[in-house]
């Protein structure tokens, strides 16, 4: 008796730890929202309700996905940064956007002070009408020579992806625009098919559906290689046409302020990970243009502090900073 009341203790000693640390980790009891700060169907809004979809059957609740569009994102952004650090708030968003709202003066939260779990990558795809005249990327930079600042590019808004990679087309170029901001990458989108604007630089994501459907016609995509998106074809690579052009693009997936709990970090990391291989993800990335990964922690922070380097400086340079990149300890590229 004596003999087996040791080896009791002995295997309660031997499971305790296991226990405790199961007690300690963190595991929700309702459903999770995650706020997108832009209209629904844009990129950040299709890549949120992919992933969640996924990572609900490894967090064991419902992600539930609220829109809350607003001034380039920031209002949607502010509000999931300003709700209690219980797990239960996440934000949704592209990298370029949370790097441009310090540097436009919109947030004094930097990219700095969240967390970034990153599923997808899409590059900028320049669009336009299908019956556009425009033929290539020197076609629309030649009107843009020829009418300085009345070629009308649409957008989801000053800071925006699409933003971005019409500036990055300005300065590369050296032409001038009229810029058209949007609520979100979708409406930036349909203003280009319904003729409100003569181009539009969204992302892959959100020009692929009108691609497939012949309502608009891509003239490059703005990567080092050829883009093939499935129903539609092949786009060229913008450096065909412009070779020193950078490659301009976001990556996308959910934030958390850095200061959660560690207990909730480590549990949306163990469902976002096999969350983010998942087949359904892959046929998701497949069908629209864009490239599946599987980024978070220290890779994530360094990803996101070398797109910085980029995105700050050419919203500086284009002259629309309201801080520069220095003064936010962003070195140059």
């Amino acid at each position: 008796m004596k003999n087996r009341g040791i080896v009791v203790l002995l295997l309660a000693v031997l499971v305790l730890p296991g226990v405790v640390h199961a007690a300690a980790g963190w595991r929700p009891v309702r459903p999770v929202t995650v706020i997108v700060p832009w209209p629904a169907g844009g990129s950040t809004d299709m890549t949120a309700r992919v992933l969640g979809s996924q990572m609900e059957r490894y967090l064991g609740q419902r992600i539930v996905i609220v829109n809350t569009p607003g001034a380039g994102g920031s209002i949607g952004m502010k509000e999931a940064w300003d709700r209690p650090r219980d797990g239960y708030t996440w934000a949704a968003n592209s990298s370029t956007a949370v790097i441009s709202y310090p540097v436009l003066g919109q947030l004094d939260i930097t990219h700095r002070d969240w967390l970034y779990f990153y599923v997808l990558y899409a590059p900028n795809v320049i669009a336009v009408r299908s019956n556009s005249p425009f033929r290539s990327p020197r076609d629309l930079a030649e009107a843009m020579r020829a009418r300085p600042g009345a070629v009308r590019v649409s957008s989801a808004g000053a800071g925006s992806s699409g933003h971005l990679g019409a500036e990055t087309f300005r300065l590369v170029t050296g032409v001038t625009y009229r810029h058209v901001p949007y609520a979100g990458g979708a409406p930036a989108v349909v203003a280009a098919v319904q003729g409100e604007v003569e181009a539009v630089m969204q992302l892959s994501l959100e020009v692929a559906e009108m691609l497939r459907a012949g309502r608009l016609r891509a003239l490059a995509v703005m990567s080092r290689t050829p883009l093939t998106i499935e129903g539609y074809g092949t786009i060229p690579s913008i450096t065909q046409f412009f070779p020193n052009f950078p490659e301009t693009g976001s990556y996308f997936g959910f934030m958390l302020p850095k200061d959660m709990p560690s207990e909730v970090v480590s549990a949306v990391e163990a469902a976002f990970r096999p969350a983010s291989e998942a087949p359904a993800v892959r046929l998701f990335a497949r069908q629209n243009g864009v490239v599946a990964v599987s980024i978070s922690g220290r890779q994530a922070v360094e990803v996101t502090e070398q797109k910085a380097r980029r995105v700050a400086w050419i919203l500086f340079e284009a002259g629309l900073a309201k801080k520069s990149p220095a003064e936010l300890g962003i070195p140059r590229p």
